[in-house]
């Protein structure tokens, strides 16, 4: 069946969906007192045998085939509908085009926090004085109840209104004091919501619009004129080279859209890159910044709740975030910006399995809006897409300050082992000699050194030198990393843990050994060669503590840090003027991936790492070791060949078409 009628009407069936039992629609009666105020998206508790559950309309028919023996919807979820038509229509073609229910989709478009406990907000008493504190009455007050008299001049001070919390700094039992002055008149109270927000704290400094370059003034031009007529535009696709100023682009077009009375969604790949696009973003919009609302993983669940309901209530106009933020129940959608599209992370690795670009592609269709997708080296689907004529094409081909892209050099680890050099982890290389020398170099000069090791953990195999056992997770059979900070085994697939065994758990021999070498372990090297370095490791497993990965980045862009060593997630995105050397460790780790997509990865996580090498006044370099320097992912990014990489790519894939 289908809808019938607007959104919100009276109707006297429910069709809904349930949201943690079967995957399966039930129709249900809308009884009276609940009849124009249930709408389509509207959350919804109903009876389920023995049990009550909760559900999302889907439709509001007028009759239905089990008229009868039909059951009345109990109550109403939320004071309006969580899900707007077209993010039901999305729901929908998720569901069908990646083979799993609407149950599933609805849950993942929903924060657990939203879910779980909807419109629960913190409040505070918001006080103000309603007599005044003089006389001989306010004397009495004084001599019979100290504290109270207290509490009204801590008020008076503050011009006559203060927050409860306020008040509290200075008298803990402030609450204490208050029920008696309320009763008597003294004082005013009215309970006010506060919004738990992850950047009260913060200070952005006001910035301007940006003099566009040719290229740059091009690409908006290409923006703006989709903007005219969003309906029939096609998707753009920005193919710019690292430090060209996409997001300058992408900030004057938000402008143009929020001049123009609409919202804008922005999803960035990593959570790393989430404090600098918020204080780009707030610091532009300087005027509007209570109006950026936020979305990723790592707020916590209060901070989700509250920046999902200001999207959600109309108080936001502008939301960034990681993939699930495509979801977000903005309005009046008028384009959506996918930064550094070809990201593997925008794939979810749990059902339902979205890819949150695609999935954005369909969303701006519906909801009819533009949608650009930028980055220094596109996903070879969406360069096929657009040399098809089915995205649109817009290139910048030089950076903004017309300064050269960093000089790459490719450090052949096999030559570096004939002579003997370098710094050797485990008869593996870690730090080659002109690697070394060239940070060595930077620490002199004070320059700042980026290292990008795509391994967490401190060694990468624990096997058996007499019967070759490598020890194995039981259930991914891939080889597990010994983690030193938890002495412990982890698997990088399933997160399964384990002790490290003291023999060999084939042939019982004593004679087992740790090979290879994560990130914890060069960070221990580094220490080690540079005593004087300040050196920060970011990972998943340091970057635990809330706000620690911004705090990290802030240390390392005000220079406190002359070194950072990483995975993924410092290599794209984040820039760092003073940055002048980046080395990648182990280039090979991704290319010997059992993935058809090996090499074009590699070939992106290679450009996209050198690149925040000479963003600043002094020239860049970057060093990249391998065991395979011939291979073509690595001679191509070594003179970021975009153009060569996405012509020898295909190849392979059409041999299986």
């Amino acid at each position: 069946a289908g809808d019938s009628g607007a959104a919100r009407r009276k109707a006297a069936v429910a069709r809904v969906q349930l949201e943690n039992s079967a995957a399966m629609e039930l129709d249900y009666l809308v009884p009276a007192e609940l009849a124009g105020r249930i709408a389509i998206g509207s959350r919804v508790v109903v009876p389920l045998q023995r049990r009550q559950v909760q559900a999302v309309v889907l439709h509001l028919l007028d009759s239905s085939p089990f008229e009868g023996r039909l059951k009345p919807v109990i109550r109403l979820v939320g004071s309006r509908p969580m899900f707007s038509p077209s993010l039901l229509k999305l729901a929908h073609w998720i569901a069908e085009y990646y083979i799993c229910s609407v149950r599933q989709v609805l849950r993942a478009m929903l924060p657990q926090a939203v879910r779980d406990r909807p419109e629960t907000f913190v409040t505070d008493s918001h006080l103000r004085l309603a007599r005044d504190c003089t006389g001989e009455i306010f004397e009495q007050l004084r001599k019979r109840a100290p504290m109270q008299a207290r509490l009204l001049e801590l008020l008076q001070a503050r011009e006559g209104a203060a927050s409860l919390s306020d008040l509290r700094r200075e008298l803990p039992r402030a609450a204490t004091y208050l029920k008696p002055l309320l009763a008597a008149g003294w004082i005013a109270r009215e309970e006010l919501r506060v919004e738990r927000d992850p950047f009260q704290n913060e200070e952005f400094m006001p910035t301007s619009a940006l003099r566009l370059t040719d290229e740059q003034t091009a690409t908006l031009s290409a923006v703006m004129q989709a903007l005219e007529n969003p309906a029939k535009a096609r998707p753009l696709l920005l193919h710019g080279v690292t430090g060209s100023g996409k997001t300058e682009v992408y900030l004057q077009a938000i402008d143009s859209v929020l001049g123009a009375g609409g919202t804008a969604l922005v999803l960035v790949p990593e959570i790393s890159l989430t404090p600098q696009t918020i204080e780009r973003f707030k610091a532009r919009f300087h005027d509007r910044r209570d109006r950026v609302a936020v979305l990723h993983s790592h707020l916590s669940e209060g901070e989700r709740h509250d920046e999902w309901f200001k999207i959600h209530e109309g108080r936001a106009d502008i939301v960034i975030g990681a993939r699930s933020a495509i979801f977000a129940p903005l309005e009046r959608l008028g384009i959506i910006i996918v930064d550094e599209e070809h990201e593997p992370s925008y794939k979810q690795g749990e059902t339902p399995r979205y890819q949150a670009r695609d999935v954005a592609v369909v969303r701006a269709k519906l909801e009819g809006c533009v949608v650009l997708l930028g980055s220094a080296t596109p996903s070879l689907e969406s360069w096929e897409n657009a040399c098809r004529g089915k995205y649109e094409l817009v290139t910048m081909e030089r950076r903004t300050d017309g300064k050269s892209l960093p000089l790459v050099r490719v450090v052949d680890l096999r030559m570096a082992r004939r002579k003997g050099t370098g710094v050797k982890v485990q008869d593996a290389g870690c730090l080659s000699e002109k690697l070394r020398l060239a940070i060595t170099d930077r620490l002199g000069k004070r320059a700042q050194t980026i290292l990008l090791l795509n391994r967490r953990g401190f060694h990468s195999s624990l096997a058996c030198t007499v019967c070759g056992e490598v020890v194995q997770c039981q259930d991914c059979s891939l080889p597990m990393t010994l983690h030193r900070a938890d002495e412990r085994l982890i698997c990088h697939i399933c997160g399964a843990r384990r002790l490290p065994p003291q023999k060999c758990p084939a042939c019982a021999d004593p004679g087992i050994r740790y090979g290879g070498f994560g990130t914890e372990r060069v960070e221990s090297i580094l220490r080690e060669v540079f005593p004087q370095a300040r050196i920060a490791r970011v990972d998943t497993d340091s970057m635990q503590r809330k706000n620690q990965l911004r705090d990290t980045l802030r240390d390392f862009r005000a220079q406190k840090l002359d070194l950072l060593i990483g995975t993924q997630m410092i290599a794209k995105g984040l820039d760092f003027p003073n940055v002048t050397l980046v080395g990648v460790l182990n280039a090979d780790l991704a290319l010997n991936l059992p993935d058809f997509r090996a090499a074009e990865r590699t070939f992106q996580l290679l450009v996209q790492v050198a690149g925040r090498a000479g963003r600043g006044e002094l020239l860049g370099e970057v060093l990249i070791q391998t065991f395979t320097p011939h291979s073509p992912a690595i001679q191509f990014s070594r003179k970021n060949d975009f153009a060569g990489c996405a012509a020898q790519e295909p190849e392979p894939r059409r041999m299986f078409e």
